[in-house]
């Protein structure tokens, strides 16, 4: 699988822009998923444009959660290209002609994705499982990464975490990990990488992670 940051606070790649936001381009298993849209339609795109990734590729929207950052690109993306959009079962939105999956519970997207459901009433993940373990792509982590992870844990081994991880700060919880991008909203990035420097991979607009 393949997973492409689009949209975050931090540039990785040169000529990309940044700011205040997270999504990122998911490959696996034949989809395309965009994960999340950023809080501005105009960067999302010029930065997707820029990465030679065509919208209308795309083969669904998951939104993580209701805040603008994280959704402030997706009317744009969608006048572009029509999907279905799966968003979290409290996130109040209506838009015309367009497929809106309200998620609870832990739910089959396809073959190996899934979503955690909407845990703590505010936020869902993303979950994939590959040949190598689970990975798990997260919007600010507000359910708190102890309960995603517990909650993930029914899939599998967890390998990877990708995402915010606002102020977290259990940092055992991810010492078996062989993989940790720490993005967006994460507060001790520095902490985490001084921690677990083999594993950690930085985040940043045009960063690419293979699995």
């Amino acid at each position: 699988m393949r997973i492409t940051i689009v949209f975050d606070n931090e540039v990785w790649t040169e000529g990309l822009r940044a700011t205040w936001g997270f999504a990122c381009f998911v490959e696996a298993y034949e989809k395309k998923i965009l994960f999340d849209t950023g809080s501005n339609g105009t960067i999302l795109l010029e930065n997707m444009k820029k990465l030679n990734i065509d919208p209308t590729t795309i083969d669904s929207i998951f939104i993580s959660h209701a805040h603008g950052d994280h959704t402030g690109g997706l009317r744009d993306i969608l006048r572009m290209h029509q999907v279905p959009v799966y968003v979290p079962d409290s996130y109040s939105i209506h838009m015309k002609g367009i497929e809106i999956i309200k998620v609870k519970d832990t739910l089959k997207i396809s073959e190996n994705i899934f979503s955690t459901g909407e845990l703590k009433s505010i936020e869902q993940s993303l979950v994939i499982n590959t040949e190598k373990g689970i990975v798990v792509i997260v919007g600010c982590s507000h359910p708190g990464v102890h309960v995603i992870l517990n909650v993930v844990s029914q899939f599998g081994k967890i390998i990877a975490l990708i995402g915010g991880l606002h102020g977290f700060s259990r940092f055992d919880l991810i010492k078996e990990l062989q993989y940790i991008c720490p993005a967006h909203c994460t507060r001790h990035k520095s902490k985490i990488e001084a921690l677990y420097p083999l594993k950690y991979i930085k985040g940043g607009v045009g960063r690419v992670i293979t699995v």
